[in-house]
């Protein structure tokens, strides 16, 4: 419980932070938009001047996929800075989960790619492709992973597999699948490229 209530103080100032400097002007004290509002909803509370989402009654998965998205939204903006703020929160909520599923790993992989964390990267990909050698998301990691450390050959290697499993493991409709579609039809485009 300590380590979740450490994680969303650190989350609060931080968004705070980010509030400030996306802004040009001092946040208001409990504007932040951790919980991932956009920003005219933001704009619309510190407008009635609303409180700042509760984040305490998240549960640590919960708290943890909220950090996964503030980063990826903030890659997706070309954020950098954003994404090396909460990134390394982001990594500690998933490492406080313990053991974590297929899903939660390549979200830990994730973060820690486009933070440029390569071993980390890999050691997810690795854990999720020791456990399902198949698995559409470890190899999309292993993939990032290689492209990393510019070994494109292994990338090659990776996405041709990919490609080749992709119809089957599509099949099994996991949930995960689902949630990551969008990454999953990326690789295979990616993989499709001569």
């Amino acid at each position: 419980m300590a380590g979740i209530a450490l994680v969303a103080l650190v989350a609060l100032v931080a968004g705070q932070r980010f509030a400030r400097q996306s802004n040009g002007e001092p946040a208001a004290a409990g504007t932040a938009d951790f919980a991932g509002a956009a920003p005219a909803a933001v704009d619309q509370s510190r407008a009635a001047g609303a409180q700042a989402p509760d984040i305490s009654g998240l549960t640590p998965a919960e708290a943890a996929a909220r950090l996964y998205d503030r980063v990826m939204g903030a890659h997706e903006r070309g954020r950098e800075d954003t994404v090396q703020t909460f990134a390394p929160m982001a990594i500690a909520a998933y490492r406080m989960l313990g053991r974590l599923d297929a899903d939660q790993r390549y979200d830990m992989g994730r973060i820690a790619a486009i933070s440029g964390d390569e071993v980390l990267a890999r050691a997810q990909a690795d854990t999720i492709l020791a456990q399902n050698p198949t698995h559409l998301l470890g190899l999309i990691l292993s993939a990032n992973a290689a492209r990393m450390r510019r070994d494109t050959s292994a990338e090659r290697r990776i996405l041709n597999r990919l490609a080749s499993l992709a119809p089957s493991e599509r099949a099994k409709n996991l949930s995960e699948y689902a949630a990551h579609a969008n990454d999953i039809d990326v690789a295979l485009d990616q993989a499709r490229r001569p």
